[in-house]
């Protein structure tokens, strides 16, 4: 599916410079299936406004509802995280995406194809995200207890 819509996406100006490996994950929200999860590096003359309307019409060409659950199931779900002119709002769009830093999902393939790409907002690389998200956290000590 997720090649299916990166050819098709490549025959409406947008090209791909790079696709990450595809991973599942398992769910946000209420819906049961996994997912697979990938990102590409891409290069168009489009804005974000104009390219998210063209990734909108393509996921509904994949057989995507409008109106859904949010985060329930569903076949194709095509996002722009981060773009070369830096910080983007507008209606239905900011950019960077507001949760990807937290998302492993996101940050793992990203992390693939554009290590060094920095998020706008606070600086850090793609990589750096990633080991911040996926480091290992100690656990706390136990207080020592010598009894009565």
């Amino acid at each position: 599916m997720l090649a299916a819509a990166l050819k098709k996406l490549g025959k409406k100006d947008v090209a791909i410079e790079a696709v990450a490996p595809v991973m599942r994950s398992a769910p946000l929200g209420p819906s049961l299936r996994r997912y697979a999860n990938g990102a590409a590096l891409v290069r168009t003359k489009r804005g974000p406004p104009e390219l998210l309307a063209l990734l909108k019409r393509t996921e509904r060409k994949f057989g995507r509802r409008a109106g859904g659950r949010r985060w329930g199931s569903r076949v194709l779900d095509l996002d722009i995280v981060l773009w070369d002119g830096g910080a983007f709002a507008g209606p239905g769009l900011t950019i960077p995406h507001p949760a990807f830093r937290t998302r492993e999902f996101v940050l793992r393939p990203a992390r693939a194809i554009a290590p060094g790409w920095k998020d706008p907002l606070t600086g850090l690389t793609i990589r750096q995200l990633h080991a911040r998200l996926t480091r290992p956290v100690p656990l706390p000590r136990a207080a020592a207890w010598w009894g009565p």
